[in-house]
């Protein structure tokens, strides 16, 4: 396996410029993770781990509902209200299941389809990456 320095570097780049603590890339067979720890004094050192993943992900049972983008996870339209889906509540197709803000621009996160809520996988005000699981139904 030749290690792309390139990628890292430019990896690395992304997480000092967004200001992020963990970033993770992968295709194919190789994951690569880059992530740094904050200190008590501030200083900021880049961890990088790359895995070879050989193994198949384990089967999901419903439809997962993904993030369409980076940002933050919101589960109710503004802090204190009704949240949007809870674990075991029927949805219908194109309701909306959270709020993923990026840029102060609120992304309303559709259903794909009539179903009941199996699963929701984030917390509310948590960082989701793009492609991140947030919902599962069946």
């Amino acid at each position: 396996m030749k290690i792309n320095k390139k990628l890292i570097k430019e990896l690395v780049d992304n997480l000092e410029e967004f200001k992020l603590s963990e970033l993770e890339y992968s295709e194919k067979d190789i994951k690569i993770k880059v992530s740094r720890q904050t200190k008590m004094s501030q200083n900021i050192s880049p961890e990088i781990t790359i895995e070879r993943n050989n193994q198949k992900a384990e089967a999901v049972s419903g439809t997962e509902i993904k993030s369409p983008i980076i940002g933050t996870a919101y589960l109710a339209p503004e802090p204190g209200a009704k949240k949007f889906v809870e674990t075991g509540k029927k949805i219908k197709k194109g309701d909306t299941v959270m709020i993923v803000e990026a840029m102060k621009t609120m992304n309303h996160v559709p259903s794909p389809k009539d179903g009941v809520v199996k699963s929701v996988n984030v917390e509310d005000g948590q960082p989701v990456e793009y492609g991140q699981t947030l919902v599962v139904i069946d």
